[in-house]
């Protein structure tokens, strides 16, 4: 249903009716920014949109290299029917704004001992790879922990990733009533330790204890029912045709037919408040926005640092924002590879994970880590000539950009994937690399932290900011707020935004509005099929 807020009550001092659009300005235009801005854009909103770069996309960022843009951000979408839901909840279809590629290896993964196993979108094919792999036992192991993975998606999902406040309650009662689950959730146990007790082979284990990393963390400290991620991927990878910024851009635009407006190489300097609420961004330039709201599409941590003032700073609890996930030292550039068979996404494990993962606690680059490699142009025929990649050394947050550091990671990178016989010609300039203190300056007060919050511990979850904050008219959207990381969950975060925001609205007016003591702005009337509206800077 569309929304037309057409009307706005300002209280400041007399008490006046306006008929102006209800004013929403998004600091942030990555996937949690987009989402909520393309939802109250068509609700009605005078939306405008500010980002410190070039275009839309945040952490879903793209370079340019000699073979066309390169995808240095999420190389994938996954749980692609939230993204089909945002899109039909206003009113058009995602296939029409973008054209998706199903993967049908989800990922090849190479140890050092020269094996190999891919994995597929065909969960019986992939139970087949297993066998083959660490025979029939390894077998039985993975349709186990696949099973058991499902089963803790399915429990999450509600109470958890799509509720816009996670409840425990609510999921304790949902376990309550299927206590099959406790096993399953392993409370106490760590991800590492739980997966030692599923599967025999070694290999296995580190394959699966991977997954901790793509929301930040070590599987050592992770808690057990994290398990639950391999369920999102085994459930589809989809490649966007074109790079994963064509489904930003996509957003954006149909954000922009909706009437929201955009502002590129725009800082954020400061979030202007009256009393307990909102009033006003003010951008680095000298530029004062006036804004009845704002979302914040940022790592909710620069905002306990400051970084938007002192009001807003007390706007979200430190608990929220203080144990950062991991960072991590990323490649992208365009050359021939040569020596091993390539999937679209591949993975190169290093020798002792717990080495590696020891090294990241320390605040140290890996001595030998395990190395994503995503093939941009693979996953069909073969490309001939020079391709674009992407290479993901895990690393940890508020680590400094050094340039002795870049070629330290040079080395131990394409050393490690000579010596399992990948390599490139030409070897990237430590050009190409952007290290922990670069996502730092990138995204400002993050510590380089790609993921906000880190899930160790079994509360993590439940720590997480969430849309609403202390400050009236605040709302916060990304990876770092509920319900965490990754552009499906940061899509939801949107979405969570954009109802808190339509739900305050119509509690504060439900009908035109209607002079009253306060100082606040309210929406009016919100009426079903009206037109949206533009907003004016």
């Amino acid at each position: 249903m569309a929304f037309d807020c057409q009307y706005k009550l300002t209280l400041v001092g007399e008490i006046a009716v306006t008929d102006a659009p209800v004013r929403a300005v998004v600091i942030g235009a990555g996937v949690g920014g987009l989402s909520a801005a393309l939802r109250l854009a068509h609700a009605g909103l005078a939306v405008t949109v500010v980002d410190m770069g070039a275009g839309p996309g945040g952490k879903m960022r793209t370079r340019d290299s000699a073979a066309g843009p390169i995808d240095i951000g999420p190389t994938v979408m996954t749980l692609k029917r939230i993204f089909e839901k945002l899109f039909v909840d206003v009113g058009a279809r995602l296939s029409d704004h973008v054209t998706l590629i199903p993967d049908e290896i989800l990922a090849r993964h190479h140890w050092r001992d020269g094996s190999s196993l891919d994995l597929f979108h065909d969960p019986e094919q992939s139970a087949k790879a297993v066998c083959a792999f660490a025979g029939p036992e390894g077998e039985r192991q993975f349709r186990r922990f696949s099973d058991r993975a499902k089963r803790l998606y399915d429990a999450f999902e509600g109470p958890v990733m799509e509720a816009a406040r996670p409840s425990l309650t609510g999921l304790t009662a949902h376990v309550l009533k299927n206590p099959g689950l406790i096993p399953a959730m392993a409370p106490g146990r760590t991800l590492a330790a739980t997966l030692a007790a599923q599967f025999t082979d070694p290999r296995l284990r580190q394959l699966f204890g991977r997954y901790a990393t793509y929301v930040g963390g070590s599987p050592y400290r992770s808690p057990a029912v994290l398990s639950l991620i391999w369920q999102s991927e085994a459930g589809g990878v989809w490649r966007v045709k074109g790079g994963m910024n064509r489904l930003a851009q996509a957003m954006c635009r149909l954000a922009q037919d909706k009437g929201a407006q955009f502002r590129y190489r725009a800082k954020a300097a400061r979030i202007e408040q009256q009393g307990d609420r909102v009033i006003a961004v003010h951008l680095d330039d000298g530029t004062r926005l006036p804004a009845d709201l704002i979302v914040f599409n940022g790592d909710p941590k620069s905002l306990v640092e400051g970084h938007l003032g002192h009001g807003p700073a007390a706007a979200v609890p430190r608990k929220g924002v203080a144990d950062r996930s991991l960072s991590a030292f990323v490649w992208g550039f365009a050359a021939e590879p040569a020596g091993v068979k390539l999937a679209h996404h591949n993975v190169f494990f290093c020798a002792d994970p717990k080495r590696e993962f020891d090294d990241l606690a320390a605040g140290r680059m890996p001595a030998d880590g395990t190395l994503y490699v995503c093939a941009q142009d693979r996953g069909g025929e073969t490309p001939t000539g020079l391709e674009r990649f992407e290479i993901i050394l895990n690393g940890p947050p508020g680590h400094p950009s050094r340039p002795e550091d870049a070629y330290t990671c040079k080395t131990r990178t394409f050393d490690a994937l000579a010596r399992m016989g990948l390599r490139f010609s030409p070897t990237p300039d430590i050009t190409a690399l952007t290290m922990p203190g670069d996502f730092d300056l990138v995204f400002p007060g993050s510590d380089g932290s790609l993921y906000g919050l880190s899930p160790h511990g079994m509360m993590a979850t439940f720590q997480r900011p969430t849309a609403r904050t202390r400050l009236r008219g605040l709302y916060l959207a990304g990876g770092g707020a509920h319900p965490g990381a990754g552009i499906p969950m940061a899509c939801l975060s949107g979405s969570h935004a954009a109802a808190a925001i339509l739900s305050d609205l119509a509690s504060t007016s439900t009908s035109r509005p209607t002079a009253t003591p306060g100082g606040m702005s309210t929406g009016s009337a919100m009426t079903g099929n009206a037109r949206s509206r533009s907003s004016a800077s």
